[in-house]
């Protein structure tokens, strides 16, 4: 019996997109190791990418329910190492060029790219790998899909970046210089791009799952966000004097606050529903009391996924959990934005066929 599709096929699109933001990371990286030579290299690869097991854990934490796609999730992670990175670093050595010819000197220029033109070129084109994601509807649920695509692909521009600035650091001032840099990129501030960029994404998932007529003005505001808070950390770490570096990161952690709240209530929101809507599903026999309690708590959905795993059955549960929070979510898409009833019913159907593939217990 062959399994019934969970998801969306990925795209040719999306395939290549995939392989040419690969290859421009690798590009990146290759660069960085012939300039800087193997040790200052190493060591700032090393620094750079020690926090992201803890990063991407962090961010994936805030998706268990429904988790996105790994496919999607590499994707983005590539794209903000590969293409954000590379264009990021041309566009402002280009805007720079500019105001060099204009008469400034090297500190302001130097300002003025940290403060003005980063924020600006690095968030729209961290941001530009949503808009991607916006022909993949039905992969956006929520906010915090929106969140956890944006987090992902900043974490992948902010480790490329960090390892290029821990190389300069190790050029000025050795070791010492890296491992200073480190404490305040790595270790102090290492959530900066994924918050600053996860305003974009809120945008975008607004955009893609309300029906207001001013949803779309949600991206450019997101942006905005996105900008303002960039620029300001910046600016703090740039400009005298240096005693606004904690105002700027209690602001910053003040947006942070704001995010996991948003993906809380919705992470409760969901879970209501599913309360809510699965229970319809009992005469199917697909679906029983037990399986609602154990799939509304986070907790209980481990317990159960230890359970089958002790059986040889750990596959099936996680796909019986994803199919059914798919259900529920699929309700909540007919009911937000209303659906043809025959494509709800397509749609239903098989994530029903692929509940009771997995169900085996």
């Amino acid at each position: 019996m062959t399994a019934p599709p969970m998801a969306q096929r990925p795209s040719k699109l999306l395939l290549i997109a995939l392989v040419i933001s690969g290859l421009l990371a690798l590009a990146v990286l290759a660069i960085l190791l012939i300039s800087g030579g193997p040790f200052s290299f190493g060591l700032s690869a090393l620094m750079g990418f020690a926090p992201l097991p803890v990063l991407l854990a962090a961010v994936l934490s805030i998706d268990r329910l429904e988790p996105e796609p790994k496919l999607h999730l590499i994707f983005a992670f590539a794209w903000g190492a590969g293409v954000a990175v590379l264009l990021a670093i041309a566009f402002t050595e280009a805007g720079q060029s500019l105001f060099e010819r204009a008469g400034y000197g090297t500190r302001i220029v130097n300002e003025v790219g940290a403060v003005l033109l980063a924020p600006v070129i690095e968030e729209a084109l961290k941001g530009s790998a949503l808009l991607l994601l916006l022909r993949r509807k039905r992969e956006i649920d929520g906010l915090t899909d929106g969140i956890v695509y944006a987090s992902m692909c900043a974490l992948g521009f902010a480790t490329v970046e960090n390892i290029g600035y821990y190389m300069m650091a190790f050029d000025e001032s050795g070791t010492a210089g890296v491992m200073q840099l480190f404490v305040l990129r790595g270790l102090i501030d290492p959530l900066g791009h994924p918050i600053y960029t996860s305003l974009i994404g809120v945008g975008v998932a607004y955009a893609l799952t309300r029906r207001n007529p001013a949803r779309y003005a949600a991206i450019p505001l997101g942006y905005l966000g996105a900008v303002f808070l960039h620029g300001l950390w910046n600016g703090a770490a740039t400009l005298a004097p240096r005693t606004l570096l904690i105002p700027a990161y209690l602001v910053i952690m003040l947006v942070l606050i704001g995010l996991i709240v948003v993906s809380v209530r919705e992470r409760q929101h969901l879970v209501a529903k599913m309360a809510a809507y699965l229970p319809g599903y009992e005469s199917t026999h697909l679906v029983t009391p037990d399986d609602v309690r154990m799939l509304t708590t986070l907790s209980r959905r481990k317990q159960a996924r230890s359970w089958a795993r002790s059986r040889g059955l750990g596959r099936a549960m996680s796909d019986y959990q994803q199919a059914a929070t798919e259900l529920t979510m699929l309700h909540l898409r007919a009911e937000r934005e209303g659906m043809d009833p025959d494509e709800f019913a397509a749609r239903r159907d098989a994530l029903l066929a692929a509940m009771a593939y997995a169900r085996r217990w």
